[in-house]
C-alpha cells in the first residue's frame, strides 16, 4: 500500500495521470481502456508488460474515472497469503464511501506471488469476493501468472511497435517538459529527448532520472554520462583478473547505475575483449541475471552474483 509522504515527494506520483485520456499510451490500447470508462462497467483484468509503460497509472485511473473506490497492495513488498487475505478481506468487507456497485483490488507486481501457494490461494480471493470486488491484476511476465488467474481475468498486453513507440516518446517530451517546467528545473530540449529515446517506454524511470539529476535546479548534460568506456574498461579488468575484491568495490561504487545499463555495456565490449568460446555462455549468463534482477530486492548483490559467475567461468583476451 502507498505511503503519502512518500507520493507527495516523488515525481512520478505527483504528477501521474489521473484520467485515461492523459495517459501516454497506443491508440489500441487507449481505446481499450476508454471503451471501459464509458461503458461504466469493470472486469477482472490482468495488465501485463515490461517496467515503467504505466499499468498501474492505468489502473488507478480507471478507478478514479469511474469512481469507484480502490486499494493498491504492492505483491512484492505484501504478498504473503494471510497479509493478502487479512488485508483484501477487510477493504472489501466495509462500505464504499463513493457508493460505487463494487470495489477494486489493485494488486501491483503479481508476478512477484509464488505460484505454488500464494497465486492459487488469490484465484479463492477473486472467486470469495466476486460480489462486491474487481481485481486489477499488474505484471511484468505474464508466463509467471498460474493459468487459473489468466482464465478469471482479461489478459491485456502492453505492446508497442517502432513507429508507436517514436509517436509516444513526442507525447511524453511534452508531458516531461510540462513536468520539469512545474518542478522549476532548467534543462535543455536536446539532452531531454536524448534520455527518453534511451530508456524509452520506461516513462517512469526516465522521471526518476531527472529528478534525481535535479538537486541543483538544471538537467544538465551529466545525466547522460552513464558507464563510461573507461569505467568499463576498469571493470573488465576486474574480471580478466578475477579480482573479486576490486570487482566488488566497482559495483558499490557504481549503484548509481541501472544494473540492465551495466549487464548491456558488457554485452556490447563482449567481442572486445573476451575469447570467442566464452562468448556464448557470457551471454546466456547475462540474460539470466537480466531476468532475475526484475525479482530482486538487493540489484547490488545480484550484479555483484552475476559478475562472479562470468569472472569465474569465462576466458579473456
Amino acid at each position: 500500500m502507498t505511503n503519502q509522504n512518500t507520493n507527495e515527494f516523488l515525481w512520478v506520483e505527483k504528477h501521474r495521470p489521473q484520467r485515461i485520456e492523459d495517459c501516454i499510451l497506443p491508440p489500441s490500447l487507449k481505446k481499450t481502456f476508454q471503451q471501459i470508462v464509458d461503458s461504466g462497467e469493470m472486469h477482472n483484468m490482468l495488465l501485463t508488460g515490461t517496467a515503467g509503460l504505466g499499468k498501474t497509472t492505468v489502473a488507478r485511473a480507471l478507478c478514479n474515472e469511474l469512481d469507484l473506490d480502490f486499494i493498491l497492495i504492492n505483491a512484492s513488498e505484501s504478498g504473503n497469503i494471510d497479509t493478502l487475505r487479512s488485508t483484501i478481506k477487510q477493504f472489501a468487507s466495509t462500505v464504499s464511501l463513493n457508493g460505487g456497485k463494487y470495489k477494486v483490488v489493485i494488486l501491483d507486481e503479481a508476478d512477484y506471488l509464488n505460484a505454488q501457494s500464494t497465486q492459487p490461494a488469490l484465484r479463492g480471493f477473486i472467486e470469495e469476493f466476486s460480489s462486491n470486488c474487481r481485481f486489477i491484476l499488474t505484471c511484468n511476465f505474464k508466463n509467471r501468472i498460474i493459468e487459473p488467474l489468466h482464465s478469471r481475468c482479461s489478459v491485456i498486453e502492453f505492446n508497442t511497435t517502432k513507429k508507436q513507440l517514436a509517436e509516444l516518446a513526442a507525447l511524453f517530451m511534452k508531458r516531461l517538459q510540462n513536468i520539469l517546467k512545474l518542478e522549476e528545473v532548467d534543462f535543455n530540449n536536446k539532452i531531454v529527448a536524448e534520455l527518453i529515446m534511451r530508456y524509452a517506454p520506461d516513462w517512469r524511470r526516465v522521471i526518476n532520472e531527472c529528478q534525481r539529476y535535479s538537486s541543483s535546479g538544471e538537467i544538465t548534460s551529466d545525466i547522460l554520462i552513464g558507464l563510461s568506456d573507461q569505467n568499463i574498461a576498469a571493470l573488465v579488468h576486474n574480471l580478466k583478473s578475477k579480482d573479486f575484491k576490486n570487482m566488488r568495490t566497482w559495483v558499490t561504487n557504481n549503484t548509481d547505475i541501472d544494473s540492465s545499463v551495466i549487464f548491456r555495456r558488457i554485452y556490447d565490449t563482449l567481442y572486445e575483449f573476451a575469447s570467442p568460446h566464452s562468448i556464448p555462455a557470457i551471454i546466456l549468463i547475462l540474460a539470466d541475471y537480466q531476468y532475475k534482477a526484475a525479482f530482486c530486492a538487493d540489484q547490488e548483490l545480484n550484479t555483484v552474483a552475476c559478475l562472479t559467475e562470468i569472472m569465474a567461468s569465462s576466458e579473456w583476451k
